[in-house]
């Protein structure tokens, strides 16, 4: 048989890379920013739709994603390599998008504050004296 033959059939096991820590961590923090993206793309979709349920779980989905990120990023940093120059531009830009969409949510809650004080007006104040000068208040003591 020749050698071509006998090196046509593929291993029964992939061999491992030991890739060296800070690619590692390059790559863990690349698939959390990943997580991030795909989290705030999901929340905006819900903000969109307005589907109160669909926004809390994905605003629970971008908490937890930004957390893994942040701690990511901070393994990183403390790596003599750091934080590699393409990671930091996309970590900037996920920074950004985190930030619109927080101005999006704000917008979207004073727009669901003021319907609220359109259909249910705040109660106008007590009066403390009557038309005569009376107090109008009760006399329990």
């Amino acid at each position: 048989m020749s050698w071509a033959a006998r090196n046509t059939e593929a291993p029964m096991h992939a061999p491992t890379i030991d890739l060296p820590l800070h690619s590692r961590l390059a790559e863990a923090l690349e698939a959390a920013l990943d997580s991030v993206e795909h989290s705030l793309g999901a929340l905006g979709a819900a903000l969109r739709e307005r589907d109160a349920a669909a926004i809390e779980r994905h605003a629970g989905e971008l908490h937890r994603a930004l957390a893994a990120a942040i701690q990511r990023l901070g393994q990183a940093s403390r790596q003599p390599s750091g934080v590699p120059q393409a990671l930091r531009l996309r970590m900037a830009a996920v920074g950004g998008q985190v930030a619109a969409q927080r101005e999006n949510v704000a917008r979207a809650s004073a727009a669901i504050e003021r319907g609220i004080e359109v259909l249910m007006p705040a109660a106008a104040p007590m009066a403390m004296y009557g038309q005569g000068g009376h107090s109008e208040r009760s006399a329990t003591s």
